[in-house]
């Protein structure tokens, strides 16, 4: 072979270990910031179609209602320890450290977004609670088994009369 084509040949290689590097790199990073949704019953028994379940360590988002009476206050600080619900009877336990959104309270639905610590404990980093009584992000409504019904107003009520 003559220096000009192992010259070349080299350079062919040098850039394709590049791009495979630069490739590889890029999906660690994307698959690190990868936030998947679980309900409650999914984290405790895996996703049916697929059997996947969360990983220790891994972070997830948690979508379901919060069970009424299982809220615990730490009365020192922000902890908080809440139980979160699904339809399919799932229940996992959620610990925040922060100030909780001011229309949070039990029985209501909520989205939940950290890590899970142990087996169906999930250590939170964001907490969203639903924005007005009708409205459920998606996930949620459809883990719940609910469905979003069209309101209907009246004409007094279209025409700012209450």
């Amino acid at each position: 072979m003559n220096p000009r084509r192992k010259k070349r040949l080299t350079l062919a290689v040098a850039l394709i270990g590049g791009v495979a590097a630069i490739a590889s790199l890029l999906l660690y990073a994307l698959n690190s910031n990868l936030n998947l949704f679980f309900t409650p019953t999914e984290i405790v028994q895996g996703k049916k179609d697929t059997g996947v379940m969360p990983e220790i360590g891994q972070r997830i988002r948690v979508g379901g209602m919060v069970t009424v009476g299982s809220m615990v206050r730490d009365p020192n600080s922000l902890h908080v320890e809440f139980a979160v619900h699904d339809a399919a009877g799932g229940e996992i336990i959620v610990t925040y450290d922060d100030l909780l959104p001011d229309l949070f309270r039990e029985g209501q639905g909520i989205v939940a977004q950290g890590v899970l610590a142990k087996p169906g404990v999930l250590e939170a980093t964001e907490v969203l609670a639903k924005h007005d009584e009708n409205y459920m992000p998606p996930e949620v409504a459809e883990a719940m088994g609910q469905t979003h019904e069209k309101l209907d107003y009246n004409q007094e009520q279209k025409s700012g009369g209450y």
